[in-house]
Formats: C-alpha cells, sequence, structure tokens
C-alpha cells in the first residue's frame, strides 16, 4: 500500500502506511513522526500491541464539508477487535485533528498511545518544550535535568496537568496539542539529563474498562511564535468552548469576590491527630501526633491581624471538626469539642465578620476513612475488576475513595449543619477536587465515568455557590474554571519540592496566560536562600499568604523551619503584593517574556498597560 498525501491551502499531511507515521508540513516547518514509533496499545499484562499487528488495515481518503483528511481501519480477526483513526485538516482554521474512533468488541487495555510524537532532536535553546504542570513548565532541549515522573502520570484534568495541552517551539515555528477529550486522556514526556530531544505526546485510557467513545486531539501550527502565542492559542478554545469564564462574571453573581481580591491568606489549623497506622505518625515521639489549638486562640490572632492594620484578610481554617484533620471524612461533624465546639466555633466565625474579614472553612469528600461512623465500603469507588483502593497515607490512616456520586450529598449534610448553628461562610475549600485525577467506579448502583466525576465535583462547588459560599479547592484545574473563584495555590512545581531540588524543566506561567483574568492564586511568600518567592507572587500579581501552617512536615510547599516571623515586616510585603493584585487581578496577562540571557530577569505585562520586572539573583522588583 502506498503512502498517502493530503495537500490544503497551508498544511500538507501524510501518512506512511508501512510505519503509520504522520508528517506534517507547514509553510515554515516539518513535523515528521520519529522512525522508531508506532501507534499502539500498552496491555493490562504490561505487553503492547502496536496499530501494525492488526490482521487488516485500509486507508481511504477522507472528506466532509467542514475538512478533509485520512481515515484508516484496523481489525484484528481473532478478537473481532476494530477501531478507526482520522487524521483531517479543517478549512476553517486549518487545525490538524486526529481521532480514535471506537469499532466492534475490546481489548484489555491501560493505554493507547495516539498520534504520538513529534522528533525534536535540534540541540539549542531555540528549540523547546512547554507543559502545563501545576503553573507550567518550559523545557529547553539542551536542559540539564531529565523530565522525570510527571505528577500523575501526566494525567489531564489533574495537577499534572492544569489544561489539556502541550507544545513545541523550533525556532519560531510551533504547535499547540489540545486534548478535546481530556477525561480519560493524559500525556507523556521525555527528556533525558542534557537533552538533546524532547518528546511529548498524548495517550488515552479506557473509559470503565471500555474503548467506549471518540477521543480527539486537535493540533494547531503557528508561524513566529512562542510559548505566549501557544497560550492564547489555548485562551481562544477556552472562549469557544464556553471554559473562561472572568472574575467580572464572578463577581456579578457574587460581589464577595471583590472582597476577595486584594486579602491576604492566613491559613491555620485547629486540631491535629495522627492515626498509628498513617505514613505520618511519629512512633519515637508520640506526643507530636496530636494538638489542640482552641477556637479562641485563633480568634485573639485574627483580632491581632486586625489591630496590625491588615485591612483584607482570609482565614483558611484546617482541623475544625471533632476527628482532626484529615480523619473520619466525610464524618467531620460536630466542631471540636476539646477546641471549644460550636460555642467557640461561633465566636471565631462573629470575630472575623467583626474585623470586616472573609472565613472558609477546609473540607475534604474524596478520602473516605474506615473510621468515620458512616462509612460502608459499598460507597467506595470500585475499580472495573471490581476491587477497592486501600491506603494507610494520611493522618487519618486506613482508607478508601469516596465514589464521587455521593460527595454531594455529604456536602449539603455538613454546611447545612455548620450554617444552622450560625457560622458565618464567606468561603469553603474542597480539597483535592481540582488536584487530583478523576476517579471512576463501576459499581452497578453508582456506576461513574471519570467525566462524570468532574461533574459531581463541580456540583459540590455549584452548591456552595447556591448558599453564598465562594468555592475553592486545591489547585486550579481549568475544568472547574466556572466554578472555582480561588484555591489553595497554583504554583511552579519547583515549589512543592525541598528547595535545592533539579528542576525539570524553567518555570513559566502558562496557567496565568491563560487564566489570570478568571482566578485568585495564592502565593508562597518564603524566602529561601536563593530566592525570595515574594518576586513570583508579584510577576503573577496574585494574592500573598500572609502566615501558613502546613498541615504536614516538608509537603506541599512546607519547608519553613522558622518558629516565629516578623509579623510587621511580613505585613508589610504583603501590602505591596495585595495593592498590585487590587489593580490588575481582572486584567488578562499579555505576555510573560526573559529578559536578558538567562532565565533570573522576567516581566509580565497586563491588559492594563502594567507591566512587573523581577530579577530572582538580586531580589529586585519594578511594577510600572
Amino acid at each position: 500500500m502506498s503512502d498517502i498525501h493530503l495537500t490544503t491551502e497551508s498544511v500538507k499531511l501524510s501518512l506512511s502506511s508501512s510505519t503509520l507515521q504522520y508528517t506534517i508540513a507547514t509553510p515554515t516547518h516539518i513535523w515528521r513522526q520519529p522512525d522508531s514509533f508506532c501507534p499502539h496499545f500498552i496491555m493490562k499484562d504490561g505487553s503492547t500491541m502496536p496499530f501494525l499487528s492488526a490482521d487488516e488495515i485500509t486507508h481511504t481518503p477522507y472528506k466532509s464539508g467542514v475538512g478533509e483528511g485520512i481515515l484508516s481501519h484496523y481489525k484484528w480477526f481473532e478478537t473481532g477487535f476494530s477501531f478507526e483513526t482520522l487524521a483531517w485538516v479543517e478549512f476553517a482554521t486549518h487545525a490538524v485533528h486526529f481521532e480514535l474512533i471506537p469499532g466492534e468488541g475490546s481489548v484489555p487495555f491501560k493505554k493507547i498511545i495516539y498520534p504520538g510524537h513529534f522528533s525534536f532532536e535540534k540541540k539549542a535553546d531555540t528549540a523547546y518544550t512547554v507543559m502545563p504542570v501545576l503553573q507550567g513548565i518550559l523545557i529547553p532541549n539542551t536542559w540539564e535535568n531529565e523530565v522525570g515522573k510527571l505528577p500523575f502520570d501526566g494525567q489531564f484534568c489533574s495537577s499534572g496537568a492544569y489544561m489539556p495541552w502541550f507544545g513545541q517551539i523550533e525556532d519560531g515555528s510551533g504547535y499547540i496539542a489540545i486534548c478535546e477529550t481530556p477525561w480519560d486522556a493524559g500525556y507523556y514526556a521525555c527528556h533525558p539529563a542534557g537533552g538533546p530531544y524532547t518528546h511529548v505526546g498524548a495517550y488515552f485510557l479506557p473509559s470503565l474498562g471500555e474503548f467506549s467513545y471518540r477521543r480527539s486531539l486537535r493540533y494547531v501550527f503557528l508561524e513566529n511564535c512562542d510559548y505566549n502565542d501557544l497560550c492564547k492559542v489555548y485562551r481562544s478554545y477556552a472562549i469557544e468552548t464556553g471554559l473562561l469564564t472572568t472574575l467580572k462574571e464572578k463577581v456579578a453573581r457574587n460581589p464577595l469576590v471583590d472582597e476577595l481580591i486584594g486579602s491576604v491568606i492566613v491559613h491555620k489549623g485547629i486540631k491535629k491527630h495522627v492515626s498509628p497506622d498513617s505514613r505520618y505518625f511519629d512512633k519515637e515521639n508520640p506526643e507530636n501526633n496530636d494538638l489542640v489549638v482552641p477556637f479562641h486562640a485563633r480568634t485573639v490572632e485574627i483580632q491581632r491581624y486586625h489591630s496590625k492594620g491588615v485591612p483584607k484578610l482570609y482565614l483558611h481554617l484546617d482541623g475544625w471538626g471533632a476527628p482532626g484533620y484529615d480523619n473520619q471524612h466525610p464524618d467531620y461533624l460536630p466542631a471540636c469539642p476539646e477546641a471549644g465546639g460550636w460555642e467557640g466555633f461561633k465566636e471565631l466565625s462573629d470575630a472575623i465578620a467583626d474585623c470586616g474579614y472573609l472565613f472558609g472553612l477546609h473540607d475534604q469528600y474524596r478520602d473516605y476513612y474506615m473510621d468515620a461512623a458512616t462509612y460502608d465500603k459499598e460507597f467506595a469507588l470500585h475499580a472495573p475488576d471490581g476491587s477497592v483502593f486501600e491506603m494507610s497515607v494520611w493522618a487519618g490512616g486506613r482508607q478508601n475513595y469516596l465514589c464521587a456520586t455521593q460527595a454531594p450529598y455529604y456536602v449539603k449534610r455538613n454546611f447545612e449543619e455548620v450554617l444552622r448553628h450560625g457560622i458565618r461562610l464567606e468561603a469553603s475549600y474542597l480539597d483535592v477536587f481540582t488536584c487530583n485525577e478523576p476517579d471512576e467506579c463501576a459499581h452497578p448502583r453508582h456506576r461513574m465515568t471519570r467525566k462524570e466525576c468532574l461533574e459531581y465535583r463541580s456540583a459540590c462547588f455549584n452548591y456552595l455557590w447556591s448558599k453564598g459560599i465562594l468555592p475553592s479547592s486545591e489547585e486550579c484545574g481549568d475544568w472547574a474554571m466556572r466554578s472555582l473563584v480561588f484555591c489553595h495555590y497554583g504554583p511552579y512545581d519547583f515549589m512543592l519540592e525541598s528547595p535545592g531540588s533539579p528542576r525539570r524543566g524553567v518555570p513559566v506561567p502558562l496557567f496565568n496566560l491563560v487564566y489570570h483574568d478568571c482566578m485568585i492564586l495564592p502565593w508562597f511568600m518564603d524566602k529561601t536562600d536563593t530566592e525570595d518567592y515574594m518576586l513570583y507572587a508579584l510577576l503573577n500579581a496574585g494574592s500573598p499568604y500572609l502566615d501558613r501552617d502546613g498541615a504536614y512536615p516538608n509537603t506541599d510547599g512546607s519547608f519553613d523551619s522558622e518558629a516565629e516571623k516578623r509579623l510587621d515586616e511580613e505585613i508589610s510585603r504583603c501590602r505591596v503584593v495585595t495593592d498590585l493584585q487590587e489593580k490588575v487581578a481582572k486584567c488578562e496577562m499579555l505576555r510573560h517574556e526573559f529578559l536578558g540571557g538567562g532565565y533570573t530577569r522576567q516581566r509580565t505585562t497586563f491588559s492594563d498597560g502594567t507591566s512587573v520586572t523581577i530579577d530572582l539573583a538580586t531580589g529586585e522588583y519594578e511594577i510600572v
């Protein structure tokens, strides 16, 4: 069978029938897949099933009223399994779409690797890859460190990919690959230490064990571009699909959003209890496993911030329930009796209101602890093979995962009780929903796909909206952009590692280049031996953490060993950040750039004309 070539106004698409490699030629660049690659299935037993192993393969031209391309059919006679791929060029936009289309039968697969990665072998800084790992990273082909394992294996809709896309640029010619069906998908990346290449491509997962619906990737090719241009292509896609929802729109829905803009963030806890079967249980110092801070002590702290002249503040409160932080979810009630119970809890709530501050609670509706009062294994996530995942990592010890079909009911049950006791809440935090990957459940009475899981998580956020409570979650996954107002953080990935750890790439604000005017992102204000994180808070015009007690030592960016910070100095530093945020929170971040020959001097520019320049080497900044 001969190769197939398709030429349109701006793109030439070719498929090798002998290797199944695609080549895409644009006016300025040829994007070619490597000779070593063939699209394939990764099977449950770890083996691979190349598309070329099919008994019957046909390729035919395809044309519709909106585009033309190459339709390929694959069939295995012994199993009766078949599917199709469709690579086509859209007339209106010149985008190249790659689709996987299910046919008949099934096979026990873990992943489908399609369409695969491009050769990207030029050993130069001008050849680089951008990936939405947390806030975003840029990997020059000459980068000295290997990329390593991606968070959540690069699964979209997790912290491994705040947005479902990746891109590459070589000497100004580039592409962005957007996954239009991200719920059962992710991406892989390979960059060895020192390069000289980076390979990045998409994979697709089964949905409840099946290849049951069409999967789609959209590739957009650009000329004379950089990573800013890729971000703006995705921003246009987010507008086109109705995903992009600005802070101005959210203010119209609840004016409290304006009160949150310009607030410092204070993160505190009430009760800590670490179960003996938790990874964090301290056997050598058992007294470290339990701690209770009275609600009244937090009231005094809030009043102290007010006496210091802090004008706007949001308190994020952990461990306020009877069992303590990360214990017995979803059965967290009543308010911690040892800390003062409902009466002490209400005193704190009233004090926050008297100071004109905002109050929010930390709660969790994914971890399902086996010692919870209403625990029932029947409502845990059930894998397609009938197994139920179990672990003992966090403070509460043994747990499964709660099926998200149940989460909205528990959210409603718990918050109705909190509100009934007169606790005034302006915002609240539902943990892990935008950090961890979407779940699926095969239990016949609460069967749920990963896409449906995200819908149930969104239903929890929407319940908070209905009560006038601003929703937040752990990180800033864009699948929740319509619902979320803010989150715990949206950091660069190196900020969650120990200071001095090797970096997988150059940090770049990909997420904020798309969504800065849509979400309020808190930023760390810590100082390390080599960097002042305040500069990143300024560069991204976010909210500053005035005080942040990490729930677990040396986890989630909590590496500050100082017992007491100089509060006046921290308030002064935070005021610089909040003043900037008040000015540009609702402005699009138009551009990010590196100044000079390295990565230490950076500048962001916002749609109102404001620019922020930082120098990580000297600690200097300029706001114009």
